[in-house]
């Protein structure tokens, strides 16, 4: 599925590896709607790629189905991009007693609800529209991350969420294929977003020598072009792909 001249949303597309994903896609010629909390940053990005803004949160149906809205008064929503997320480490028991429960419940809303809440209201709209070639309606590609697999200590509550994207994935896309839309998950490592950008650039490089090869922080352009391969490759479907130079993240 080509691209060009079909409607996109990501969501948490202001910054980051959302960020990314929408200039890739504008730049392949898609028509690109900017779903993210930051309602200043999303209108930036709508401005940059000459594309549409959304303000809302991921978690929320109206918001959502706003959204989606926007997207298709642009173009045919046939490409859909789940960024938006939140991973803030936090032991399970620390000096101060055990995790509250209401933190564990953000991070599973943020992370696993509002992509399965972003995926359900996408794919309807999907399913009711008319094929493309190779009966294609649609793809949607959703990030998880290497902690899925081996998470590291304070990670308890992220690694659960993104542990249920990557569950998720096989079932959605096999209720999916009869109506033509594919499911395919990316499992990034460690990558420069703002949030490790920020940080000293010792301590950025002393990060980049635990990946194997190349040994460095992956950079949001590449996370951007497995983007492009999981929506314009027809035959993958139901795949979680590892993009992380081959690290198996250690205990802490």
């Amino acid at each position: 599925m080509k691209i060009n001249g079909l409607g996109a949303l990501v969501t948490g597309g202001g910054s980051g590896l959302g960020q990314a994903v929408a200039r890739m896609l504008a730049a392949e010629g898609g028509v690109v709607t900017v779903l993210d909390r930051n309602g200043d940053a999303a209108e930036a990005m709508a401005k940059e790629l000459s594309g549409k803004a959304a303000v809302g949160d991921v978690t929320s149906e109206a918001d959502v189905m706003a959204a989606i809205k926007t997207a298709t008064n642009a173009a045919p929503l046939r490409i859909v991009v789940n960024c938006a997320g939140i991973g803030p480490p936090q032991k399970m028991v620390g000096r101060d007693g055990p995790m509250p429960l209401a933190d564990f419940e953000t991070v599973i809303r943020v992370n696993l609800i509002g992509t399965f809440n972003v995926m359900r209201l996408a794919a309807a709209e999907m399913t009711a529209m008319e094929p493309l070639d190779d009966n294609a309606r649609g793809a949607i590609v959703n990030t998880a991350s290497v902690a899925a697999f081996d998470g590291q200590i304070g990670q308890g509550a992220y690694s659960a969420s993104k542990g249920g994207i990557v569950g998720m994935t096989l079932p959605i896309a096999r209720e999916l294929a009869r109506s033509g839309i594919r499911i395919n998950t990316i499992a990034p490592g460690i990558f420069k977003t703002p949030l490790l950008a920020s940080l000293p650039e010792e301590a950025q490089q002393s990060l980049g020598h635990q990946v194997p090869y190349p040994s460095r922080l992956g950079d949001p352009g590449e996370f951007a072009n497995a983007v492009k391969f999981c929506i314009e490759t027809q035959y993958l479907n139901a795949e979680v792909i590892r993009l992380d130079g081959g690290i198996r993240m250690a205990p802490k």
